[in-house]
């Protein structure tokens, strides 16, 4: 089989049945055969029987059941894994977000680049929003000084230091290679993920792809930002977490410092918890003083403090 297309839903399926239908065309397009399976993630609230009826009328479409909300990493792993061990595994795994819709040529954009580049692991998609605009979703790796460059918020050291931001800005307009990508609409060569592994299921949300990515790179593999493959993104829609007046959640922060220590040792990561804590305190300073808006989820500098110095986990 040449394909593999995951969904992981969790309480909404209506969305992700938006995303199925999107993605079913383009699958169409692809030689050598696939299938699409639709992860239902424990929602408990009637979404794998909703998925179910509505998928039965698919061809090549399954939907399965986790049986535990374990993030997005576990829940995409289940379906990776089962693939993995059939009697005709894919050569590559494609995973869209539930709130993602490919363009019709999108996934068979990045089967062609992955068939013609056998020294790229991973692909990505140019993600833009409904209204069209891109979104952020090429990277460079989190270091100590990307940590320090994005808690203070200061123009000189921005633009002192423009390699050193995680996000790269201006998004490209040209296909490149990229240190990661958002997994909202990611292409996986097999290889790799039998050389380094599924994800890291310790990350709930977040810095899962930052980390394959990592440990490709480590192997060998190359990412690529494909920006002939075109996928709408609702953004946030599948995780709740745009309204910043809400706290950002205990996740994101764990995921955060799970990365940091696992690819940098705890001692640089104490150093760069104290840079991004010291940089935010000042943003935050000089955000009221010069009577700007605050950006960031409500509580932020607080709970970044109490979770990584005050409570922190294992």
């Amino acid at each position: 089989m040449k394909l593999l297309a995951v969904i992981l839903n969790y309480k909404t399926a209506d969305m992700t049945l938006d995303a199925v239908r999107a993605a079913l065309p383009a699958l169409a397009r692809v030689e050598g055969g696939s299938r699409l399976s639709v992860v239902d993630n424990d929602s408990r609230d009637g979404s794998e029987a909703k998925l179910a009826a509505a998928c039965a009328d698919f061809d090549h479409v399954e939907v399965m059941q986790t049986g535990h909300n374990g993030g997005f990493g576990f829940g995409n792993n289940y379906a990776i894994r089962r693939a993995l061990a059939g009697d005709d595994p894919p050569d590559y795994v494609y995973l869209l977000n539930s709130d993602a819709f490919p363009a019709q040529d999108a996934i068979r954009v990045l089967v062609d680049y992955l068939d013609a580049h056998p020294d790229v692991g991973i692909a990505g998609s140019y993600i833009h929003g409904i209204d069209g605009e891109p979104h952020l979703t090429a990277f460079r790796f989190p270091t100590l000084a990307s940590e320090a460059i994005g808690a203070f918020r200061l123009g000189a050291l921005e633009r002192l230091l423009p390699e050193r931001e995680v996000p790269i800005r201006p998004m490209p307009t040209a296909t490149r290679r990229v240190d990661w990508l958002a997994g909202a609409s990611m292409m996986i060569r097999r290889e790799v993920l039998e050389s380094v592994g599924l994800f890291d299921e310790t990350f709930f949300l977040y810095f899962e792809e930052t980390d394959l990515c990592r440990r490709a790179r480590l192997r060998g593999w190359a990412t690529a930002y494909v920006v002939e493959s075109r996928v709408a993104h609702v953004g946030h829609g599948s995780t709740g977490l745009k309204d910043t007046s809400r706290p950002m959640p205990r996740y994101w922060f764990d995921s955060r410092r799970h990365y940091f220590k696992k690819t940098y040792g705890p001692a640089y990561t104490w150093a760069a918890n104290a840079a991004h804590a010291v940089g935010l305190a000042s943003f935050k300073v000089r955000a009221k003083l010069q009577k700007k808006g605050d950006p960031d989820p409500a509580g932020f500098l607080k709970d970044f403090v109490k979770y990584n110095f005050v409570e922190r986990r294992p």
